[in-house]
């Protein structure tokens, strides 16, 4: 269809390039992996609706987004719309694994007693194609990722992606933290919540401003404010990295060991190894954002 000016009004690029046909397998894919969970599969306490949500959640904002392409509806929203694809995209991927991880491993069986072969054939499949989800959105950030000397949206950087990344695992640490974790035993450990806390916020604040396209409300360069918070944020990781598994499994304040007494459910000590890994995993993304941020070009468009 064409306006009288002869601009089209839908964009079929929208469905049939690569990217368009990489958002219509999320969306197929998605739609079956909650439905059959819905249907038969089932699904039950904290980590059932969580794997639920993901799925619901990404679900519709890939309808949301595929609406607004073919439309070009995007073109009358105050967003950068690149930057929010790139980290829609990004967290999608790392949530849509976690769910098909999650879900296989507390709900799936191959016995069929007590829950019946029917039940255990719908949550095999719903895992099968929750595995298939999270491959379409990993390849929409293949294929949506910026090229080398590419001028594009700063999301989909590798220092944007590295942000989403930063923040999805803060998140894993901000949970294991709440489970039992004893930080507040010593002043020490507190000061590692506070690292993880003021990183989580201030790239969240970066992901939230390309995202709105208000880069331009920084006092000064863009470029410049990441690479000086970046290099912050690996020095305040560095002491997190050193603190936390003294203060946790050193004998003198902690326990280098899992004490007998836990519990195979729930344990601190538990809480306190996830905690140190992924510690580390997070100073090693910073570190590496802090070498691709210092060279990132992009422009901030809605």
């Amino acid at each position: 269809m064409e306006s009288s000016r002869g601009t089209t009004y839908l964009n079929m690029a929208a469905v049939t390039s690569w990217v368009g046909v990489t958002r219509l397998l999320q969306a197929a894919f998605g739609c079956t992996t909650f439905s059959l969970v819905a249907h038969r599969g089932g699904f039950s306490a904290a980590y059932g609706t969580f794997c639920m949500s993901v799925w619901c959640f990404c679900f519709a904002v890939t309808i949301f987004i595929l609406t607004c392409e073919f439309t070009h509806l995007h073109s009358c929203l105050s967003i950068s719309w690149g930057n929010f694809t790139a980290a829609f995209t990004m967290l999608a991927t790392l949530m849509s694994i976690t769910a098909a991880v999650i879900y296989p491993v507390y709900f799936v069986q191959w016995a069929c007693h007590p829950i019946g072969c029917e039940v255990r054939d719908f949550r095999i499949s719903a895992s099968v194609f929750a595995g298939l989800l999270s491959l379409a959105y990993a390849a929409e950030v293949f294929l949506t990722r910026a090229r080398p000397g590419q001028v594009t949206s700063y999301m989909a950087t590798v220092s944007g992606l590295l942000k989403i990344v930063q923040a999805f695992v803060a998140c894993i640490i901000f949970g294991a933290l709440l489970n039992d974790s004893q930080y507040d035993r010593f002043v020490a450990t507190q000061w590692c919540v506070a690292v993880y806390s003021f990183c989580f916020v201030v790239t969240v604040v970066v992901v939230a401003l390309n995202v709105t396209g208000r880069t331009a409300m920084l006092r000064c360069p863009f470029e410049r404010f990441v690479v000086i918070y970046t290099f912050v944020a690996v020095l305040m990781y560095v002491s997190a990295a050193v603190i936390w598994p003294v203060f946790c499994f050193d004998s003198k304040y902690g326990s280098p060991h899992r004490p007998y007494q836990c519990s195979k459910r729930k344990c601190a000590w538990d809480s306190q190894v996830l905690i140190a890994v992924f510690t580390y995993v997070n100073l090693v993304l910073y570190s590496v954002d802090l070498a691709y941020s210092q060279r990132i070009r992009f422009v901030s468009h809605h």
